[in-house]
C-alpha cells in the first residue's frame, strides 16, 4: 500500500473554493482565530472587507464573553469562566476596518468580488474603480493575525477598529498608547460584562473574557503621521490611521497576549517575516494533510476534495492550551460559536482522531481531556448512582448541562488503543475517569451499554485490575437471549415491526 500512496500534494490549492457571499471565511491557529465578515446560515449580515474584521483570541478561559465564578455548591459548582451568554462574542469586535481612497473618493469597507478559502490562507479580491485590490489574509505560526495587501495602481487605505466592547458589556476600562519603537497601536482590554455563569442562576455583571489583556496593532509603513484616537461614550477607544498602497504592497498585523511584550513581539515578527509566515502556514497544512491522515483517492475527484477538506477542519480546529483543566491537545466543535469540545461529538471527533499518525498529539487528548472533571469531581450523579458531565469545558469552567454519551468515549478510547497497542494510554483513560465515572451506574447511549461493558471488562484486565473486570461483567445482563430482546423492543418501541 505504501508504493500506492500517492506524491506529496498540494491540498491547500486542490480544495480551493469560492465562498463570498455563500459564507464567512474561517482561518485557525492555536488560540488564534478568524471569521471574515459574518453569514448566518440563513442569511448574510455582513461581507467581508479589506483588512482583519474580527480575528479573535479564544483559549477557552471563558465559554462566552465574562469571566464570573460559579455559585453553585457541590459537584454541580460550575468553575470560573463559563457563560450561557456571549458565545458569539466575535461578532462584536472591530479590529482593523478598511475603507478605499481613490482621487480622493472614498470607498467604504467594499466587499470583495473573490474571496478564496483554503485551510492556510483567505484570498480576497477587489474591483474598486478599475483597480484590483488583492489580498492574502492568515494566520502565522506565532498566532498572529495577518493581511498581506497589494494594490494595480497607487490607493490610499483607511482602517478603522476599537477596543474589545460587547453587547453584554456595561462598562470599559481599556486603555490605548502608540509605540512608536515597534510601530503599534497597544491596548490594554478592560471592562465589565452581563454574564450568567449557572444554568438556573441570575445574570450578574464580571470582568469581560478579555479584562487584562493586550491587543496589539501593526503595519509594515508607518501608522504615527496619520493615526487618530478618540473616546466614545462606552469609553470604548477608536482608532483611525491611513496608509499608502501600490504594487509594493503593505502588511497589517493583529495579535492578542496575556503579556503585553509578547504581544508586540507576534505583532511585529509576523510583518517583519510575513512572506516566511505564510509560506511556513501553507507548508505546514499542506503536511499534515499529507502525513497526519490516511491518504483517499476514488474515481470521483468531488469525493476526494470533501475528504480533504472535512480533515482540514478537523485538524484547524484543535487547539493546545497547556493550563488548569485543558492540558491535553484536542480537536473542537465549532470555535466560533459552540467554543471548545461537546462530549456528545467527542463520541465521533475521538474514533476519527484514532486514523490519525500521530496519535498522542492528534488523539489521546480527545478523550482524556475529559478526565479533568471526573477527576476533580465535577459532575451530576442521580439518585440511581448515574454519574453524567457536562457537555462542553475549559482551562477552569464546565457548562454544566449534563448527558450520558461520554460512555461512547470508552469505544473511542478502545479504538485508539486497537490501533496502537498503548495500554497505558488505556490506564490514563480508565484510572480515576471511567472506573470512577461509571462504577454505580453504566449509562446507555444508542444501546451500546453491551459493548462498553465488554470494553471496560477488557480494559481491566489489560491493565490489571482483574476484580474490576469481574464487576463489568457483571454490571448488566450480556447474553444473547436478553440483548436480542432489548434490541427488539427498541425498534418495535415507536410502532414499526422489526
Amino acid at each position: 500500500m505504501s508504493k500506492e500512496k500517492p506524491p506529496f500534494t498540494d491540498y491547500c490549492k486542490k480544495i480551493e473554493q469560492e465562498i463570498q457571499g455563500r459564507k464567512h471565511g474561517f482561518m485557525a491557529g492555536n488560540v488564534t482565530y478568524y471569521i471574515g465578515g459574518f453569514h448566518a446560515s440563513w442569511r448574510l449580515v455582513e461581507h467581508e472587507t479589506i483588512g482583519l474584521t474580527h480575528p479573535f483570541h479564544h483559549d477557552l478561559r471563558s465559554r462566552g464573553v465574562g469571566l464570573l465564578n460559579s455559585e453553585i455548591k457541590g459537584t454541580e459548582n460550575t468553575g470560573t469562566g463559563n457563560d450561557y451568554q456571549g458565545w458569539e462574542f466575535y461578532k462584536d469586535t472591530k479590529v482593523l476596518y478598511g475603507s478605499v481612497i481613490i482621487n480622493e473618493k472614498r470607498y467604504t469597507n467594499p466587499k470583495p468580488v473573490s474571496m478564496l478559502w483554503r485551510p492556510d490562507k483567505l484570498i480576497c479580491i477587489y474591483d474598486i474603480d478599475g483597480i484590483t485590490i488583492k489580498e492574502e489574509k492568515f494566520i502565522a505560526p506565532n498566532d498572529a493575525a495577518v493581511s498581506i495587501i497589494t494594490a494595480s495602481k497607487p490607493i490610499t487605505i483607511e482602517f478603522e477598529g476599537h477596543s474589545f466592547f460587547h453587547r453584554n458589556s456595561v462598562s470599559s476600562s481599556s486603555s490605548i498608547q502608540f509605540d512608536s519603537k515597534n510601530n503599534s497601536i497597544v491596548i490594554k482590554e478592560g471592562g465589565k460584562v452581563r454574564s450568567k455563569p449557572d444554568p438556573d442562576g441570575k445574570i450578574r455583571i464580571g470582568p469581560s473574557v478579555y479584562s487584562g489583556m493586550t491587543t496589539v496593532l501593526s503595519c509594515s509603513k508607518d501608522i504615527k503621521t496619520t493615526l487618530v484616537t478618540a473616546l466614545d461614550e462606552n469609553k470604548v477607544h477608536e482608532y483611525k490611521f491611513s496608509i499608502p498602497c501600490d504594487t509594493k504592497g503593505i502588511t497589517v498585523s493583529w495579535a492578542m497576549n496575556d503579556n503585553r511584550n509578547e504581544a508586540i513581539s507576534m505583532a511585529r515578527d509576523a510583518i517583519i517575516n510575513d512572506q516566511k509566515c505564510l509560506a511556513e502556514k501553507t507548508n505546514q497544512m499542506n503536511k499534515l494533510l499529507n502525513e497526519e491522515i490516511p491518504w483517499f483517492r476514488c474515481s470521483d475527484e468531488r469525493f476526494v476534495d470533501i475528504y480533504y477538506y472535512l480533515w482540514s477542519l478537523y485538524l484547524m480546529y484543535y487547539i493546545e492550551v497547556g493550563k488548569g483543566w485543558e492540558i491535553e491537545p484536542h480537536t473542537q466543535t465549532a470555535v466560533n460559536n459552540f467554543l471548545g469540545m461537546h462530549r456528545y461529538d467527542a463520541a465521533f471527533q475521538i474514533k476519527v482522531g484514532a486514523w490519525t499518525n500521530n496519535k498522542k498529539h492528534y488523539a489521546y487528548g480527545n478523550v482524556l481531556t475529559w478526565k479533568h472533571l471526573t477527576t476533580n469531581n465535577r459532575y451530576r450523579e442521580l439518585k440511581d448512582g448515574l454519574r453524567m458531565i457536562s457537555d462542553n469545558k475549559g482551562i477552569s469552567w464546565h457548562s454544566g448541562a449534563y448527558g450520558v454519551e461520554t460512555c461512547e468515549h470508552v469505544l473511542g478510547a478502545w479504538q485508539i488503543y486497537k490501533h496502537t497497542g498503548d495500554v497505558e494510554f488505556l490506564r490514563r483513560c480508565y484510572l480515576d475517569h471511567f472506573d470512577k465515572l461509571f462504577k454505580k451506574r453504566l449509562p446507555n447511549f444508542a444501546m451500546n451499554l453491551f459493548e462498553v461493558a465488554e470494553k471496560l471488562e477488557k480494559i481491566s484486565l489489560l491493565i490489571g485490575k482483574p476484580e474490576d473486570a469481574k464487576h463489568w461483567k457483571g454490571i448488566i445482563r450480556r447474553d444473547k437471549k436478553h440483548i436480542r430482546s432489548m434490541f427488539d423492543q427498541r425498534w418495535e418501541s415507536n410502532g414499526i415491526s422489526n
